[in-house]
Formats: C-alpha cells, sequence, structure tokens
C-alpha cells in the first residue's frame, strides 16, 4: 500500500520532468562526470623498466611508445583503445513433449457360497454385487515450444583504461552518443582485457573482453514513443491478471 502511494505521489513530478523536454533535443551526458575523463586526467601509474632520461631518445630503435618501433598499445589509465563489436548470431530452439496414460479396474462378485444373493436382497433396487465397482481413468497432456533468435550488431567505439588491476588486467569503459534530430543514439562498453589481447593497431574485438557489457539504445522521441506510458506501467506491476 505504501508503495503505491509513494508512486502515485511521484506521478506528477515525473509528468512535470516530462513536460521540460517538450520542444526540446535531448541532451548529451557530459563527459566530465565519467570513468573515462578521470582516468584521462589523473596521474597515470610509473611504468616499471623504464629508460633514464637522456638515454635513447633520438634513437629509433628504442623500445619507448615515441620511437618508430615502440608498442603504442594502450596498457596505462588513461591510455585509449578502440573496441570492436562485430555479432552476428543466430539460435534456434524447438522442444516437443506428449504424455499420455489410461486405465481401467472393474470387479465383480456374482457368487460365492450365496453371499451375494443374500447381499442383493437387502440393496436398492438396481445395486447388485455382480458389478462391485467399473472405474476407467485416462489423461494426457502434450506440449510444443520453440525459440528463434537472430542479433547482428557492427560497431566500434573508442574505450578508455580507468583501473589497471594488481594481476595486469586492464578494465577498461567507452561510451558514445550521437544525436540525430531529436533521438539521441547510445553506446556503452565496459569489461576487462589483457594486454596480450590488444592488436598491434591497438584494437580488441568484443569477445576477448571479459564480463563484457554492451549496451545500445537511445532516448528521444521516439523511445519516448515505444514505452509504455506510466500509468500502464504502474497497472502492470500491481494488478494481479
Amino acid at each position: 500500500m505504501y508503495k503505491t502511494l509513494l508512486i502515485l505521489s511521484l506521478l506528477p513530478i515525473l509528468a512535470c520532468q516530462r513536460l521540460e523536454d517538450v520542444g526540446r533535443a535531448p541532451d548529451f551526458t557530459a563527459i566530465e562526470s565519467g570513468n573515462e575523463f578521470f582516468a584521462m586526467t589523473s596521474a597515470p601509474m610509473p611504468e616499471t623498466g623504464a629508460a633514464p632520461r637522456g638515454m635513447g631518445e633520438a634513437s629509433l630503435w628504442s623500445g619507448g611508445r615515441g620511437s618508430l618501433l615502440g608498442d603504442r598499445r594502450a596498457g596505462q589509465r588513461g591510455d585509449i583503445l578502440t573496441v570492436v563489436i562485430e555479432i552476428d548470431e543466430k539460435a534456434e530452439i524447438s522442444n516437443s513433449t506428449g504424455r499420455s496414460r489410461s486405465g481401467s479396474d472393474t470387479m465383480g462378485i456374482p457368487s460365492l457360497l450365496g453371499i451375494p444373493q443374500r447381499i442383493n436382497e437387502s440393496l436398492p433396487e438396481g445395486a447388485s454385487m455382480d458389478d462391485a465397482y467399473d472405474t476407467k481413468s485416462s489423461s494426457s497432456y502434450k506440449g510444443n515450444g520453440s525459440v528463434s533468435r537472430k542479433e547482428k550488431l557492427t560497431l566500434r567505439v573508442a574505450a578508455t583504461i580507468i583501473e589497471r588491476l594488481p594481476n595486469g588486467v586492464l578494465r577498461i569503459q567507452g561510451s558514445q552518443e550521437v544525436r540525430v534530430n531529436f533521438e539521441v543514439r547510445e553506446l556503452i562498453v565496459t569489461g576487462f582485457v589483457r594486454p596480450e589481447d590488444i592488436s598491434r593497431q591497438n584494437e580488441i574485438t568484443y569477445d576477448k573482453i571479459a564480463g563484457a557489457r554492451i549496451s545500445y539504445g537511445g532516448r528521444g522521441q521516439i523511445s519516448d514513443v515505444q514505452q509504455p506510458r506510466y500509468g500502464q506501467q504502474v497497472a502492470d506491476i500491481l494488478l494481479p491478471f
């Protein structure tokens, strides 16, 4: 009951917020509020095994990231790499279940030392021990189910290393927002990657991201029309049928 009153009290506030967006395009999310901005603006972790200053700075064969043959792959907090998302999956599942059972049972005592005949005399008219009982039962069940699913998504997004774990695994997070007219499309990628899985082109595919969380959606007028109204959502939660 208290939850219902709380939801009803919040409905006017939510409606006022929606009225403020009438005739306006949805705002972008501020990049300064994300973990990516914090990782890129904070001091990076010190690199181990770095060459002393003044040694090899002008050499083309040094191992520094700024040299001609240096490794430019992302590896420290604040570095940027490209996540390649190419999902083309298809799944089909079909199940069929059937069950049937039937049974019958009949018993009668037409004669037993004259006892059934004596019992029949005291029974109501039409009743007889010749057919003491006769039962029949049957049951059947049949179920069918199928699932058909197909997904295809091809995207590329720049992600930032926001943390380097003690075991060397990198935690990445990337976000992208594109506004077309009054609709904003959002792409968010998070997860954990190994430095050795990052290619020489400073790219990594989504299937090499552990704990990957990929969100592709939007907000704006089109997404708003596709959502049910608040009253309908509340009714779907409260109504038991």
